[in-house]
């Protein structure tokens, strides 16, 4: 029976599976512990707002798990939202309306190699630059990763034009840390690249070529100046594009001006992420890293189960959070445990396709593929001579390789266990 989250939306889906002695088995729980839906909505009840700080610690310590095994010399990270759509939910506990015109939910998150590596949970009104979140969180992270991790590590952050901030660009440039975001196109910035004489530079990646020019980039308040690129696109694929219909685009960064950062990228052998053709093809790689926006969706679901505040006001404690003075939202404490554990459950479930499903489909594979390839395969379970046998076909065992798969589902690279006392 194939279980998924989705349908545990639908809370007497657990009161269907309590009476299910083969699932019981499959998770090996006992069948009398099974829990009913009345159990998981006073579990989840029992959070309280602040029930994010110690998700988030169980995050970072995943993501530690994962630096020790793979061993990077260069830590490439993305900070992005995604909006969560519950607009057409039954069940819309403090929702709010986000930039998409969508009720629901808008979490800032960072991201990873694949994997959402720390997650801030707010409503869906909050923009991605709102208060002091996306600073803290990038913040905490260099911390978290220069104590644990190494003190030299060369980092460097992506972001969009939604984080386009000062503030944002100082501190990453004050923790030593590189960045990559995308700026505002100011009429002034406009008029400056008009008059500019001179050539300008190409760049091509095979399917699309933009011309560049480099500058050095600061808005009328900023004391200093960052180096920029200001690119135009000219040909998609074979098509060449009017000057009208050229997206134009402002790339801001701290890359080739700051001397430690130089220094460290040099030393750990990434002096050609200096260039500008690397500092193009590096801020182009952002649609990639939204992928497990898409993966998260696919895994579990976008629309959060709780809903009835008379259901839950014994129990559930809200935080009231304004956004301004005028407008604000309820943010339910319920909810926000319920999507932790999400994130929580995708990131494992990335880490068990490179670990154990290397070579049997491709890592960037959705949740839906990895299931119809590896979970839905017909088997038999036998008992004879006091051993219990999984019987599968000739041509699973032949096509996934069953019994080395199953023998490396039995370990584990590195325990988990022993990053989160």
């Amino acid at each position: 029976m194939e279980f998924s989250i989705t349908n545990v939306l639908r809370f007497s889906y657990f009161d269907h599976l309590k009476r299910d002695e083969g699932y019981a088995a499959i998770i090996e729980t006992a069948h009398d512990k099974m829990v009913s839906s009345h159990q998981v909505k006073r579990f989840f009840s029992r959070f309280s707002f602040v029930c994010s700080r110690s998700f988030r610690w169980i995050l970072k310590r995943l993501f530690l798990w994962r630096l020790l095994i793979e061993k990077p010399s260069l830590l490439i990270f993305t900070l992005d939202t995604q909006v969560l759509d519950n607009d057409d939910a039954l069940k819309r506990q403090g929702v709010s309306v986000s930039y998409k015109k969508k009720k629901g939910f808008q979490p800032l998150h960072l991201l990873w190699n694949g994997k959402i590596i720390d997650a801030l949970f707010r409503g869906g009104s909050t923009h991605g630059n709102n208060g002091q979140g996306a600073i803290t969180m990038l913040t905490e992270m260099v911390r978290f990763i220069r104590k644990h991790y190494s003190q030299s590590v060369p980092i460097i952050i992506r972001l969009d034009s939604g984080f386009f901030d000062e503030k944002i660009l100082r501190a990453l440039d004050k923790l030593n840390v590189g960045f990559l975001c995308s700026g505002k196109l100011y009429q002034g910035v406009k008029d400056f690249m008009a008059a500019c004489k001179g050539p300008w530079q190409i760049y091509d990646n095979g399917h699309q070529r933009w011309d560049y020019k480099e500058f050095g980039y600061r808005c009328q308040s900023w004391p200093c100046f960052f180096r920029a690129l200001y690119t135009r696109l000219t040909h998609d694929g074979p098509q060449y594009l009017f000057d009208f219909a050229r997206p134009d685009n402002v790339i801001v960064t701290n890359l080739g001006i700051k001397a430690s950062l130089t220094k460290a990228l040099t030393a750990a052998g990434y002096e050609n992420l200096l260039l500008p053709e690397q500092l193009l093809a590096n801020h182009h790689q952002r649609g990639a890293d939204e992928l497990p926006h898409r993966g998260l969706k696919d895994f579990a679901s976008q629309k959060l189960p709780f809903h009835r505040i008379l259901h839950l006001l014994l129990n559930c404690c809200l935080c009231h959070y304004h956004s301004n003075a005028k407008s604000g939202f309820k943010r339910f404490s319920a909810n926000t445990a319920w999507y932790y554990c999400m994130i929580i459950a995708f990131f494992l479930f990335e880490t068990f396709k490179e670990d154990n499903l290397e070579g049997l489909i491709e890592i960037g594979s959705y949740p839906t593929t990895v299931r119809r390839t590896i979970i839905d395969i017909a088997a038999k379970i036998v008992k004879t001579s006091g051993y219990i046998i999984l019987k599968v076909s000739q041509a699973v065992m032949d096509r996934l390789n069953f019994d080395l798969l199953f023998e490396d589902c039995q370990t584990t690279p590195l325990r988990v266990s022993a990053l989160l006392e």
